[in-house]
């Protein structure tokens, strides 16, 4: 069975990182959505548990296709996991440059897996959680960015819970 890791704070998860999954569940067997702490990004919008159970909102309708949590280095997420490949998407020249380079200290620290680099489709190119996080701070219509259920479920809690 080959088993790939799709990487990410995800904070929150975004069409474009949904579309990434589901071309990587078309390749692989089995693709777990790791839901990471980014130690540039600690400090997002949503804390890890909320980010994972977004996550799995947004995967729940592809059966080769889990999510979880995880704090340490990637590369010993991959080992655990018996994981052969990385998937990483990348939208420019920028990410190109920062995912080479995660490549090779993925290699180093873990002696594998293999690191696949996806181009992001035309309609993502664009857009980031970064621009996600913006558009639920100024109210902004989430639908045209997030998954659906994702949207709903941010939607919901800023209803519910007043969260901003």
């Amino acid at each position: 069975m080959r088993t790939a890791i799709c990487p990410g704070s995800f904070d929150p998860i975004t069409l474009g990182h949904l579309d990434l999954i589901r071309r990587a569940a078309a390749l692989f067997d089995r693709v777990i959505v790791c839901v990471m702490s980014n130690g540039s990004k600690d400090r997002g919008m949503f804390p890890p548990e909320k980010r994972l159970q977004l996550a799995r909102l947004a995967v729940a309708e592809l059966p080769n296709v889990e999510a979880e949590l995880w704090t340490g280095l990637l590369a010993d997420f991959c080992a655990q996991r018996q994981a052969q490949v990385i998937v990483k998407g990348v939208r420019n020249a920028t990410d190109f440059d920062w995912e080479y380079q995660m490549t090779w200290i993925n290699r180093g620290l873990g002696n594998g897996p293999e690191t696949v680099l996806l181009p992001a489709a035309p309609e993502y190119l664009w857009f980031s959680s970064t621009m996600a996080r913006e558009m639920i701070r100024y109210g902004q219509d989430l639908r045209k960015y997030l998954p659906s259920a994702v949207a709903e479920e941010i939607i919901k809690g800023i209803e519910d819970y007043g969260e901003q």
